[in-house]
């Protein structure tokens, strides 16, 4: 849990720190730009440069994908076949693996898996010189068997999670960070993609817990933190996050920026961890001289405009899917 506030001690923020509110804002006005069809996104170069995640973690087209064609592609999925369907897809994390095993399988669902149909299929588009996991984050290989390939042994690892029960376990959890715990008990499941996960579970119809209740750092965010402020190592990362969520509005305003929520949501935990992330990236370029706990100097990926419009839809319990397209003025 995260603990009460310190009420003698507080985070002092670094000469990097307003950068974190400016990235948050340009990077939330570049996604409305194109919401807009607005022909310039920005002014800013580092945000035309190189490539950052969303503002909102669910308005990044991975998460888009995940929700229009994973979770809620129709009307209506058997449990078993939501978890496993969302599972599968974050295990490869990649829109094209997806749709090539859809296209070659047809509708995916738990009831009709055939572990060697699948891994025979993945087989053969790796020896088309395809990749068949994203390159946001690294998979570690669970270690389940002497199979040489690690596509292998995820779909063993996501055969033996369906069978050891985790919708039931999920269905029965009473807080977002028991689906975490649930998910940890995995072979190669560690903290990041278990809140990931978590988070990604939360999406769907199996679960509905605030993503205000429970956060976890992933190493971006710690390096971003470190960077924030100078005396970060004297907080849990989850409290220094949880602290910039609270205090949101007031520092955008400080700083003079209008930042547009989401038609009426604010930045959650899971953002705001997020923007640490892309913060600590942003800052490699904007301030090099700030180092973090990660000392990275470059950002690797560049930006590269992709011209596939997004129908934007988030889960339906957050009641904002009537709202978009509509001015934050007009909430």
């Amino acid at each position: 849990m995260i603990e009460i506030m310190n009420i003698i001690k507080k985070p002092i923020p670094s000469a990097a720190y307003y950068l974190y509110w400016h990235f948050a804002h340009e990077r939330q006005q570049v996604f409305f730009n194109r919401v807009n069809n607005q022909l310039i996104l920005t002014k800013d170069e580092i945000l035309r440069t190189y490539k950052f995640t969303n503002a909102y973690r669910a308005s990044d087209r991975v998460s888009q994908y995940l929700l229009h064609n994973v979770l809620y592609g129709r009307d209506c999925y058997s449990n078993e076949d939501t978890m496993f369907r969302l599972l599968l897809f974050k295990i490869f994390n990649k829109i094209e693996t997806w749709e090539y095993l859809k296209e070659n399988i047809g509708e995916i669902s738990w009831g009709s898996f055939d572990f060697h149909k699948y891994n025979k299929l993945l087989n053969e588009s790796m020896d088309r010189g395809n990749k068949i996991y994203s390159n946001a984050y690294m998979m570690p290989r669970p270690s389940l068997s002497t199979y040489p390939k690690k596509h292998t042994n995820h779909l063993l690892l996501l055969e033996q999670m369906m069978l050891d029960g985790i919708t039931e376990k999920v269905l029965n959890a009473t807080s977002l960070e028991e689906v975490y715990e649930i998910l940890k008990t995995y072979p190669s499941i560690g903290n990041f993609l278990a809140f990931q996960y978590a988070i990604d579970i939360n999406y769907s119809t199996l679960i509905d817990f605030s993503e205000n209740d429970f956060v976890v750092a992933g190493p971006g965010a710690l390096d971003g933190i470190s960077k924030c402020f100078t005396n970060a190592n004297e907080f849990s990362p989850e409290y220094i996050i949880k602290h910039m969520t609270d205090i949101q509005k007031e520092e955008f305003n400080r700083y003079g920026y209008k930042f547009q929520n989401l038609w009426g949501r604010n930045l959650h935990l899971i953002d705001c961890q997020n923007l640490f992330c892309e913060f600590s990236k942003y800052t490699r370029v904007a301030m090099p001289d700030i180092k973090g706990v990660a000392n990275r100097t470059r950002i690797k990926q560049k930006y590269k405009y992709n011209n596939k419009s997004i129908n934007y839809f988030y889960p339906p319990k957050w009641g904002i899917n009537s709202l978009v397209g509509v001015s934050n003025e007009n909430i």
